[in-house]
């Protein structure tokens, strides 16, 4: 391709300059398409477009690779915690100790939410669904933080980060209990940011939780596996709603709702639906991998593929592990969990998966591990939404901090009727 392309349209010629990213990725810049030919591009679910430039993660579906900040997903699973990796992804690099040190004591400092909003859960029913709870409760977060609603009062944004992290953490926790009739737990500073978030959902008044640090480490991956993803669906709404100028609370309460659909954050649920179902079915597993391949049957196996990798997803490679692990660890007997690795076996085994590079998925894993630490299944979404929480934060700032930031605006092209005119209605038909 030359360095200049050119589109040759009506007679014009129009210079699409090529823009070649750190990674060598081409993209070609149409920003004066329409200006000069009034021409758009058609590209449904935007599979070839990319409405931004960012430096906050590298994703390479081809070649199954994930960076946050340049460092490989598989560096930050091994060495980091849950906290340092935010730090990377919000303010783009490690920090030193101090700065980590810092950045844990303002998330401590922020956990408890306002004893006010205690009371907002007692307007939910018991069929709510912790991500109706999540998505308001963060955007009420806005009317108890007036400052933060001013995105140019540059003072606040940090302590708003902190808030943010701290608090959505605590309000999870508080749904569940809510979900289950027992008291909330509040946060204890003594704890980090994963075993407060565990003795809050776990513990009770009566007796004291014993914080097991294999399942600390386990959730700390979980949530640095989850903590961004370029530019899918949640984090693209997050910063469309945040180019308006949005306060980081009401995008972020945007993200959560666009992460509930099951298509994007609510597969980890889905997976273990499905083997709700193949359990109570009492058919052998393998009747259900035969459906599966059957192309007459609507019968899908949820947590196998992924649309954007097209190799192994790196992030299953990593869970799979810890979630062989964990399974060890606490000599779980699930008969679920039996049909899911029995699963897994098939999926990695079998040239029908193979062939159509169908390896399970982060989204397979990932609920496995949350049933075995017992965090029920509506949970799994809000889990995805905690841990996907400083990728979002991550654009909301890099997008009103460039210089280049202006209001998300899609065009169309109109399919409708032409110019046609009102009619009176005794003039009507049918």
């Amino acid at each position: 391709m030359a360095d200049r392309p050119q589109l040759h349209i009506d007679g014009q010629i129009l210079d699409l300059p090529l823009i070649v990213g750190s990674e060598n990725e081409r993209g070609l810049d149409i920003s004066s398409l329409r200006t000069k030919t009034g021409t758009v591009t058609l590209d449904p679910g935007f599979m070839n477009t990319a409405s931004t430039s960012s430096a906050i993660t590298f994703l390479d579906g081809e070649k199954g690779i994930l960076r946050y900040r340049g460092i490989p997903i598989e560096e930050l699973a091994e060495k980091s915690t849950f906290v340092e990796t935010s730090y990377l992804l919000i303010y783009g690099k490690l920090p030193s100790k101090p700065e980590l040190e810092n950045f844990s004591r303002l998330l401590t400092r922020h956990s408890l939410i306002h004893e006010d909003m205690k009371r907002f859960f007692d307007g939910y029913p018991g069929t709510a669904h912790p991500m109706a709870i999540l998505s308001s409760m963060v955007v009420s977060l806005s009317s108890f933080y007036p400052e933060a609603v001013d995105i140019k009062n540059h003072e606040q944004i940090d302590i708003t980060i902190g808030r943010l992290l701290a608090k959505v953490r605590t309000i999870a926790a508080f749904s569940y209990k809510k979900s289950i009739g027992q008291p909330f737990v509040y946060p204890k500073n003594s704890l980090s940011y994963c075993a407060n978030f565990l003795n809050m959902m776990f513990s009770v008044p009566a007796e004291d939780y014993p914080v097991d640090e294999e399942t600390v480490k386990a959730l700390n991956l979980l949530l640095i596996l989850h903590a961004d993803h370029e530019q899918n669906c949640s984090t693209s709404t997050v910063r469309l709603v945040g180019s308006a100028q949005t306060n980081l609370f009401a995008s972020i309460s945007a993200g959560v709702c666009a992460l509930w659909g099951p298509l994007h954050g609510g597969a980890n649920q889905e997976v273990m639906e499905m083997l709700d179902e193949i359990h109570a079915s009492g058919q052998p597993v393998d009747s259900f991998i035969a459906r599966a391949k059957d192309k007459r049957s609507d019968f899908r196996l949820m947590g196998f593929g992924h649309r954007v990798y097209k190799n192994y997803d790196p992030r299953a490679k990593i869970i799979k592990a810890a979630c062989d692990s964990i399974l060890k660890k606490f000599g779980v007997k699930d008969p679920k969990l039996e049909i899911a690795l029995r699963l897994e076996e098939v999926a990695l085994s079998d040239d029908y998966f193979i062939e159509r590079k169908l390896y399970p998925n982060v989204d397979f894993y990932s609920g496995i591990i949350y049933r075995a630490l017992g965090i029920p299944t509506n949970m799994f979404t809000v889990m995805f939404a905690l841990g996907r929480l400083p990728g979002w934060i991550a654009h909301w700032k890099e997008q009103i901090e460039s210089p280049l930031a202006r209001i998300g605006r899609p065009r169309q092209i109109y399919t409708g009727p032409t110019l046609n005119h009102y009619l009176p209605m005794d003039q009507r038909t049918g």
